[in-house]
């Protein structure tokens, strides 16, 4: 039995800013994720990456459709005549999901170990547990010697490693990232790419990941979804390996300069200035 995140017919309407006005921001998203897939969205601005995101983390419910996540061999059962699963229906946030936000979301009063290891503080934890728990998680992010430190003497690299391993020391199923290098200065960004591969690879969580950056989203998963602008859409799945191919070679500048790679960066641009263009 494999875990399975399952989104089958998924829409959601916002409402418009005038009465009866509406606003689809997503419709009709059909996705699965297993365990061990690292799933790259990318699109154009507005597309609903986020809002995807969103219903995966329980923050917002679907308009229409059915979300699960749970172990099954095969699709997840569904009561026909209800329409909805008959067990593990995603109904709100959960510790099974971790996500990590575009921006740090650090409690600037708590030292680096007191943040990381809050969520099993508020999960009744005991102290000496937790803290071994998220020394092991700052041993893996690289910041074991900055433990009691504040967050505001960190960099902003620094403070999105600690919201990394925060996440991750919640032990959930499936990592959620919504653009959390976008802020980055280009080498901070391209060492935690590097950083995410390595969690990955080591914890084999499932991820998804969304970025604006194309050269990210091919370097850094394992599936890539393009969206088309609103309603969203999935428009096209694409399978990648370069992520597997640095983590093989650890060389990132070889794979970014192969011709495989960029031919495929140069048809994911094509198909997302199409989209921009059909969206004006």
């Amino acid at each position: 039995m494999t875990l399975n995140l399952n989104l089958r017919d998924v829409s959601v309407v916002y409402p418009g800013r005038t009465k009866g006005q509406q606003v689809v921001a997503l419709s009709g998203v059909n996705l699965q994720i297993a365990a061990g897939d690292f799933v790259v969205a990318l699109g154009a601005s507005g597309c609903g990456k986020t809002t995807l995101l969103n219903l995966m983390a329980g923050f917002i419910q679907p308009t229409r459709g059915l979300m699960t996540l749970g172990h099954y061999t095969g699709t997840p059962p569904v009561d026909a005549q209800a329409g909805a699963s008959l067990r593990d229906q995603i109904t709100g946030p959960g510790a099974d999901r971790g996500v990590v936000f575009q921006k740090h979301a650090l409690l600037p009063w708590l030292n680096v170990l007191e943040n990381v290891a809050f969520g099993l503080k508020l999960k009744g934890v005991a102290k000496k547990e937790r803290e071994e728990r998220a020394m092991h998680f700052l041993t893996l992010t690289g910041l074991a010697d900055f433990r009691h430190h504040a967050v505001y003497q960190l960099s902003g690299g620094m403070q999105q490693r600690v919201g990394i391993a925060r996440a991750l020391t919640n032990d959930p199923h499936m990592l959620l990232l919504d653009e959390p290098l976008g802020a980055l200065d280009s080498l901070t960004r391209e060492r935690l790419q590097e950083l995410i591969l390595d969690i990955w690879h080591r914890t084999s969580k499932m991820m998804f990941f969304i970025t604006h950056d194309v050269e990210e989203a091919l370097f850094m998963g394992t599936r890539l979804i393009i969206m088309s602008p609103r309603p969203g859409r999935i428009s096209h799945e694409i399978p990648i390996d370069f992520g597997r191919q640095f983590l093989r070679s650890r060389n990132a500048r070889e794979v970014k300069s192969s011709p495989a790679f960029i031919a495929l960066r140069e048809r994911v641009l094509g198909i997302i200035h199409g989209d921009e263009e059909i969206a004006a």
